[in-house]
């Protein structure tokens, strides 16, 4: 059986049971990973799998229309993140308008129960689910109780928060952490250094051009969680990371209107064309600007480069997570 589902409908997947943990899992902080750690232990302790319910796309993006707000992670990272820590089955639900109109006591019956068979379902803090977020932790209880005179009953739990400095660890937290350029906050909010994963695309060779050809990675209509211009360092090319100065942003000297990552690699001379990279955040030099020529636009790359090698100089490369 696939370890990846998209739909609510069809028969069981876990007949002989399950744990389930829900949540957007944006990032995969701290407190996502206290939570799936908990009903990885939970469905190891039971003998059942362990299953993530997750969606795709975000319900804050779905309901934002056209203006998405930024996201940390993609599907397919968070995916993979999910697996490495112990989970059995992901179903990245397809939020469309239908589910959207689902109500909590259907999602519970239709997935929790009819699909997966679910023993003991954890969440995280204010945790809230259904058409309108009718849903909550007291429904879920009450619903496991109910459920079991049919012999379809459950518990429901909910973790503590994690803090950090005294404050809950939290996408938001981290958000803002990254657009202020705080990545030692943002890093230790995650437990990892925070990172960029996509497949090399072919782009317009302005930069080679100009003589910093780049790695370019686009975003899929997702909105990144930061722009500007950093020193990094780039993963999956080699057994060591790669020092590199970035630009993330819609490139407003060339007039472009798409969101761009694009990464220089210092001293290296390849062909990274459909490569799967990840692009590792150290510092922020800083905003992106619109320069009156290409001439001009060269000389601050320039700089940016210098800043940012000196930079990477001082920061060693850190352990992965």
């Amino acid at each position: 059986m696939s370890r990846l589902f998209r739909d609510v409908e069809g028969g069981p997947r876990c007949p002989h049971g399950s744990v389930v943990c829900i949540g957007a899992f944006d990032g995969l902080h701290l407190g996502h990973r206290a939570l799936v750690r908990h009903a990885v232990e939970r469905a190891r302790a039971l003998g059942v799998p362990a299953v993530a319910l997750t969606f795709e796309p975000l319900p804050r993006e779905f309901f934002a229309g056209d203006q998405p707000p930024p996201r940390l992670l993609s599907a397919r990272a968070k995916v993979e993140g999910l697996l490495e820590l112990g989970i059995d089955q992901v179903g990245l639900l397809r939020f469309n308008a239908r589910f959207a109109a689902m109500s909590a006591e259907d999602f519970v019956r239709k997935v929790l129960v009819a699909q997966l068979s679910v023993r003991e379902v954890w969440v995280g803090p204010d945790f809230h689910f259904g058409k309108g977020r009718g849903g909550d932790l007291a429904l879920l209880q009450r619903m496991g109780r109910e459920l079991a005179d049919d012999g379809h009953g459950f518990t429901a739990g909910e973790i503590e928060p994690v803090l950090l400095g005294g404050e809950r660890v939290s996408s938001t937290r981290i958000r803002r952490a990254l657009q202020a350029g705080d990545f030692a906050t943002a890093s230790r909010l995650l437990g990892r250094p925070y990172r960029i994963g996509a497949r090399v695309v072919r782009g317009a060779q302005l930069g080679r051009q100009l003589g910093y050809p780049t790695a370019n990675m686009r975003f899929g209509g997702r909105v990144p969680a930061l722009s500007g211009i950093y020193a990094t360092r780039v993963h999956g090319i080699g057994g060591e990371p790669r020092a590199s100065v970035s630009s993330l942003g819609t490139r407003p000297t060339v007039n472009g209107t798409e969101p761009l990552l694009e990464a220089h690699l210092f001293d290296f001379d390849g062909d990274l064309y459909g490569r799967r990279i990840e692009v590792e955040f150290v510092a922020r030099l800083r905003d992106e600007e619109k320069f009156d020529d290409l001439p001009t636009l060269v000389a601050q790359m320039n700089r940016d480069a210098e800043q940012a090698r000196a930079i990477l100089m001082q920061h060693q490369p850190r352990a992965t997570a």
